[in-house]
């Protein structure tokens, strides 16, 4: 057990870290298992979304998201499922202000 006060809050911040990872890994794990034993649209959006939280949150390394990614849209593909395409909303032109005339 550590002594020094800052070695003791790491333990404690480090036990919230691993509890926070292991959630996010369950979560990626189970949306994945779905997707592999009944792919459909809903449960490919579901695993693209995870892998891509667990990169945001550094629970695991982008190359390997993008190759968990690629097997997912394989398998998709080959079931006959439509992969829907990531649509944005266009972004809100901006326009500048009138000026007043005096």
């Amino acid at each position: 057990m550590p002594i020094i006060k800052s070695a003791k809050k790491r333990v404690k911040t480090a036990r919230k870290a691993a509890v926070a990872n292991s959630k996010t890994k369950r979560n990626l794990k189970a949306s994945l298992k779905s997707l592999y034993s009944s792919p459909n649209s809903k449960s490919h959006a579901s695993a693209n979304s995870n892998i891509d939280k667990a990169v945001k949150k550094g629970v695991i390394h982008k190359n390997k998201a993008a190759r968990l990614k690629r097997r997912a849209a394989a398998k998709a593909k080959a079931s006959g499922v439509k992969i829907a395409a990531n649509k944005k909303a266009p972004a809100a032109k901006k326009t500048a202000p009138k000026k007043k005339k005096s």
